[in-house]
Formats: structure tokens, sequence, C-alpha cells
């Protein structure tokens, strides 16, 4: 398990599939994610989370996050890993609307980059935004993410185009922001 302020992430658990498979029908909390768009049944929730890598980098880690007491909030994950390039994009729903705003998505994000900068040897982890979230914008730029590219009306939704920002953070960006990792046999 990883440790935040906030929350816990964790592995997800076929306990776990009900609130995912929820929140993933759920118009207001999938309203600005790029990935979900069309109705998910609740069999192909359960394959994605069957479906979810076990080891290693290239398949990517799928995480759930939980409140320090215990209540699972929402789902997290590296995704499009390049092992190569020590690179990886980043995904994440607060399924639970009472727990938005409230800094649980910031704290679940700055734990799994620490893990993934200092555990998982990462260079750089990227994100898509659309450009009306500015909730999570706001939330992204706070953890250390800049905006790199702009996908002019790149998604259509709700009747309109809507441009795709390209976020991304670097290992020294974090590093400087959240702090570096404690070296071996340091004095405390």
């Amino acid at each position: 398990m990883l440790e935040g302020k906030l929350v816990t992430l964790r592995s997800l658990e076929q306990t776990d599939l009900d609130r995912s498979f929820t929140w993933a029908n759920d118009a207001e909390v999938t309203h600005f994610l790029t990935s979900l768009r069309y109705p998910l049944s609740r069999a192909d929730e359960e394959r994605w989370l069957d479906d979810a890598p076990r080891n290693g980098l290239a398949g990517g880690v799928r995480l759930a996050i939980d409140t320090k007491s215990g209540e699972h909030i929402g789902n997290i994950n590296l995704h499009r890993a390049h092992p190569e390039d020590s690179k990886a994009g980043l995904g994440i729903m607060i399924g639970d609307t009472s727990y938005w705003s409230k800094g649980y998505g910031t704290d679940a994000i700055i734990t799994l980059l620490r893990f993934a900068f200092h555990e998982m040897n990462l260079h750089r982890v990227w994100l898509q935004v659309l450009e009306d979230n500015e909730r999570a914008i706001a939330c992204y730029r706070q953890c250390g993410f800049q905006e790199e590219t702009r996908l002019r009306q790149e998604v259509f939704r709700t009747g309109r185009y809507w441009d795709v920002f390209t976020m991304g953070i670097l290992r020294s960006e974090f590093e400087a922001l959240h702090g570096a990792p404690a070296t071996a046999g340091a004095e405390v």
C-alpha cells in the first residue's frame, strides 16, 4: 500500500467492482474523462478489473484510492507505459463526488507520483485533460504538471468540440516541488 496524507492507494479488488461500475456509468463523474464516453456493462468493468496488470511497468499500475478510514472513493492508474523511455500516462477518477474539491485527488496524485519517480524510476509522467475541467487543471498544476500541448477540438462532447491539454511532469520538477527521496544511510 502507498500512504499519502489523506489517502491510501492499494490494489484493486473484486470487492471494488460494484463501486467502480457505478462510477463508470455516472454522467457527472465521467463528464470530464476523455476515456469513458459510452455506458459500460458490469461484464466490461469486471473484464477491466480482471485484466489489471499484475507485474511491471509495461502493463501499467491500477490502484484503488481509499480514505484513511478505508472508504473506497476512486481509482488511479499509470497506463501506456514505455519502460525504455521511463514514462507513463496517469489517469484518475474520484468516483464519490462527496470527496471532490477536498484535496483527496491531489494527495492521491502526489502519492502515486512519489512512487512512480522514486520506486519505479520513471522520468516523466503525463496526462490529458479537457480544457473546461478547471478543477482538475488546478489540481494538476498544484501537483507540478505543466501544459505541454494543446490538441485543438480533439473531443466531441455535449454538442461541441473541446480542446484537450497534455500536461506533464518530470522527476526533477516533482522533487523541486515535493522533495527528493531520503538517501540510504543519510543522517536524520
